[in-house]
C-alpha cells in the first residue's frame, strides 16, 4: 500500500538513513561548502532499495496531483529511476510509458538517441537530485524538441540551498523554464525528521546554522 501524503516524506528519510544514503557529520559538498549532512542517492544500489525508491517516487508524483502521460529518465541515473517509478505506478493501477536517452546517437537499427516510448504528451522528467541544473535543462529542451510538454521534474531530495546567486538551481530552473520541480523530500522535511528523533536532534543546530548561511526560501 502506498504511503499517505502526510507520512511518505518522513518514511523516505528514514529509509534513506537506513540505507546510509542520508548521513550526518562533517562533509564537503561539490561546491566546496562544509555541510553537516550528506545525501548520496547513488547508494540506492540493490534491487530491494530500488524497488522501494520507485514507490517513493510514485508516492510523490501522486501527491503532487499533476496530470501526466509518460516518464522520461535522463541518462544515466534517470534511466533506472524512471523505470522503477513506472513499475511502482503500474503496481497501483497507473500504467504509463517511459523512455530514456542515450548519451550517443545510435546510427543503426532504430537509430536516434531515445530508447523506449516516443516522447509525447505531458512528460515527467525523473532524476536523483539537481546540482547545477544543467542536465535537467538539457532534458527539458530534449522533451520540447520532440514536440512533447515537460510538466514537471521529479527528484529525490531538495536541499533548498543557494547556488552562485540568491536562488537555488531548482528555483533558477523553474524561473527559466516554467517547469515545476517536485521532490520526495526537502530540507524542511529533514528538519522535522531530526527534531522527532532523540538520536538525531543533536544535529539540528548545525543544520540550522548551515541553512541560515546558504539556504533559500
Amino acid at each position: 500500500m502506498a504511503a499517505s501524503s502526510s507520512d511518505f516524506r518522513q518514511q523516505f528519510l528514514a529509509f534513506a538513513l537506513a540505507q546510509d544514503v542520508l548521513r550526518f557529520g562533517a562533509f564537503v559538498n561539490k561546491g566546496g561548502r562544509k555541510t553537516p549532512y550528506f545525501f548520496n542517492a547513488g547508494l540506492f544500489s540493490d534491487g530491494s532499495s530500488l524497488r522501494a525508491l520507485g514507490r517513493f517516487y510514485a508516492d510523490a508524483l501522486r501527491a503532487s496531483g499533476l496530470s501526466f502521460d509518460m516518464l522520461f529518465g535522463p541518462a544515466y541515473k534517470g534511466i533506472t529511476l524512471a523505470a522503477a517509478t513506472a513499475i511502482a505506478l503500474a503496481e497501483n493501477g497507473h500504467n504509463v510509458p517511459f523512455s530514456y536517452n542515450r548519451k550517443e546517437i545510435k546510427d543503426h537499427g532504430e537509430g536516434g538517441d531515445i530508447v523506449g516510448a516516443a516522447l509525447a504528451g505531458g512528460v515527467v522528467i525523473i532524476d536523483d537530485v539537481i546540482t547545477d541544473g544543467g542536465a535537467k535543462r538539457e532534458a527539458i529542451e530534449r522533451v520540447r524538441s520532440a514536440g512533447a510538454h515537460p510538466v514537471a521534474v521529479l527528484i529525490a531530495f531538495d536541499r533548498k540551498e543557494r547556488g552562485r546567486g540568491e536562488l537555488s538551481a531548482i528555483q533558477e530552473l523553474q524561473r527559466d523554464f516554467g517547469v515545476p520541480v517536485i521532490s520526495i523530500a526537502t530540507l524542511d522535511d529533514l528538519a522535522t525528521f531530526i527534531d522527532a528523533d532523540p538520536a538525531l536532534v543533536v544535529h539540528a543546530p548545525a543544520i540550522a546554522a548551515y541553512r541560515a548561511t546558504y539556504g533559500v526560501q
